[in-house]
C-alpha cells in the first residue's frame, strides 16, 4: 500500500511577484514534487486587517479558509523577506489571525528568512512561532542573508551551501511529521 503524500502548506511572506522567497518555495516544491504535496497559500493580500472584534462567529471567509488550510496541512513552511527590520505586514497580519486558535500548537513548521540581512525578521518570526506553540525542529530554521547573491533570479539556487541548507531544513521538518522516512529516502535530487 502506497503512503499518502504529506500536505505541506507554503506561506510566502512577500507579496512581490517572482521574489527570491517565491523562488525558494518553487525550488522546494520542484525538488519534493514526487513525495510531498506542497501548496502555496496565495491569499495573504486578501486577508482583512486583524480585528479581535470579528474573530468570532462572524469570521471573514478569507480568514476561515486560511485557518482551514493550516489545520489540513501536515506541516507548514514559512518563507519571508525582512522589511524595515521586521516581518512584512501581510505575513504578520495573517499570523495574528491565528493567535486566538490552537492551529499552530504542535504543528510541524519550518522557517526561512531570505533577505539582505534578515536577522530581525528571523528573531520576530521565531518569537511568534514560539508564542503560537509551533513545533519547529532543531534544524528547521534557515536565515539566508544576502539572498539575491545566492539565487539566480527566476532560475536556480547558485550557492551550493544554501541548497544543502534547504535540504537539511526540509529533512528537519519532515522528521517532525510522523511516518516520513520514505519521503526522506525518495526526495528527487535537483
Amino acid at each position: 500500500m502506497a503512503a499518502t503524500r504529506k500536505k505541506i502548506m507554503a506561506i510566502l511572506g512577500s507579496l512581490r511577484s517572482n521574489s527570491v522567497n517565491e523562488l525558494l518555495l518553487r525550488h522546494l516544491s520542484d525538488k519534493y514534487r514526487d513525495t510531498l504535496d506542497i501548496r502555496r497559500y496565495n491569499g495573504l493580500a486578501g486577508l482583512p486587517h486583524f480585528n479581535p472584534d470579528i474573530d468570532n462567529e462572524m469570521l471573514p471567509q478569507s480568514v476561515q479558509e486560511f485557518r482551514e488550510q493550516i489545520e489540513a496541512a501536515d506541516g507548514i513552511v514559512i518563507c519571508t523577506p525582512e522589511y524595515v527590520f521586521s516581518l512584512p505586514g501581510a505575513l504578520k497580519n495573517a499570523l495574528e489571525w491565528t493567535v486566538a486558535t490552537t492551529l499552530f500548537s504542535g504543528k510541524p513548521v519550518a522557517l526561512i528568512v531570505a533577505s539582505g540581512l534578515g536577522e530581525k525578521a528571523f528573531e520576530s518570526l521565531m518569537l511568534i512561532m514560539d508564542t503560537l506553540g509551533a513545533k519547529v525542529g532543531k534544524n528547521a530554521t534557515l536565515l539566508i542573508s544576502g539572498a539575491r547573491s545566492k539565487i539566480k533570479h527566476l532560475s536556480s539556487i547558485t550557492d551550493q551551501t544554501t541548497a544543502q541548507e534547504l535540504d537539511k531544513l526540509m529533512q528537519a521538518l519532515l522528521e517532525t511529521i510522523p511516518d516520513n522516512q520514505a519521503v526522506l529516502d525518495k526526495a528527487t535530487p535537483l
